[in-house]
C-alpha cells in the first residue's frame, strides 16, 4: 500500500485527485495539503511514501518543498504535478530531489503508473515531455557505464548492481564519477535525465527494467 500525501491548492484538482487516489487499489490518501506550508507539517508528522505535489503553490512551491524533503532525510518520494512541461521546470524539479514528473494532462492510467514507479524509485518522466536537445553533442559513455546509469537510475543501491555486473562496489562507484564528469550531473537522477535529454538512454529502458525488478 502506498501511504500518499497531495498538494494542490486548486480545490477541484485536488478534491478529483483525491477521490481517484482513495479508488485506486494499492493506494491510501494519508494528507491533503493547499500549500507548501501546510503540506511541510503533514510530511514531517506522517512520512508518507510518496508526495504528490504541484509545482505552483501558495506558502512554498512544490520544487522548494521537493528540495525541502531532500535535505530533511525524509524517506518520501517526490512526484511532481504540474500543468507546465517547460525543460526547465523538470530540471529544476530533478535537481530538488523529484524522482518523476508528469503533466496534469495525463490519462488517469499514465498518472497510476507514474505513482507506483516513483514509489518504487523508477524514474517517471511523462511520455509528452519534450526534452530538446539543447545542440551540445553528448559526451560519449562506455557501455558499462551505461549498464551502471541504467541500475543505477532504478534506485538500485552500489552493491547489488556490482553484484549483478561482476564488479566490485569501489568500481560501481568510479563509473558513476566518471558519468556524473561527463554529464556534467550531481546526481544519479540528474544524471538519468540528462542520458535522456541526450539520447544515451531511452525511457522505454527504465521501465521496462523497473517492471522486471518489481514485477506486474
Amino acid at each position: 500500500m502506498i501511504r500518499i500525501l497531495l498538494a494542490d491548492d486548486h480545490p477541484l484538482t485536488r478534491s478529483g485527485l483525491a477521490a481517484w487516489i482513495e479508488k485506486e487499489e494499492g493506494m491510501e490518501l494519508v494528507a491533503l495539503a493547499e500549500d507548501g506550508e501546510a503540506a511541510w507539517e503533514a510530511l514531517q508528522e506522517l512520512r508518507p511514501d510518496l508526495a504528490l505535489l504541484d509545482i505552483e503553490m501558495p506558502g512554498g512551491n512544490g520544487i522548494d518543498l521537493a528540495a525541502r524533503i531532500a535535505k530533511s532525510g525524509l524517506k518520501t518520494k517526490v512526484l511532481m504535478l504540474t500543468a507546465y512541461s517547460a525543460q526547465q521546470y523538470v530540471m529544476a524539479s530533478v535537481r530538488a530531489g523529484a524522482k518523476g514528473f508528469i503533466l496534469k494532462s495525463a490519462p488517469l492510467e499514465e498518472l497510476r503508473r507514474a505513482v507506483f514507479d516513483t514509489a518504487r524509485g523508477i524514474f517517471y518522466l511523462d511520455p509528452s515531455v519534450s526534452l530538446v536537445r539543447d545542440g551540445e553533442p553528448p559526451q560519449e559513455l562506455s557501455p558499462r557505464e551505461r549498464e551502471v546509469l541504467v541500475l543505477a537510475g532504478q534506485g538500485m543501491p552500489a552493491s547489488e548492481v556490482a553484484a549483478l555486473l561482476s564488479i566490485t562496489e569501489r568500481t560501481v562507484a568510479a563509473h558513476l564519477t566518471s558519468i556524473y564528469g561527463k554529464l556534467s550531473a550531481r546526481n544519479k537522477t540528474e544524471a538519468i535525465l540528462l542520458a535522456l535529454k541526450k539520447g544515451i538512454v531511452l525511457l522505454e529502458e527504465l521501465q521496462l527494467l523497473g517492471e522486471e525488478r518489481n514485477g506486474p
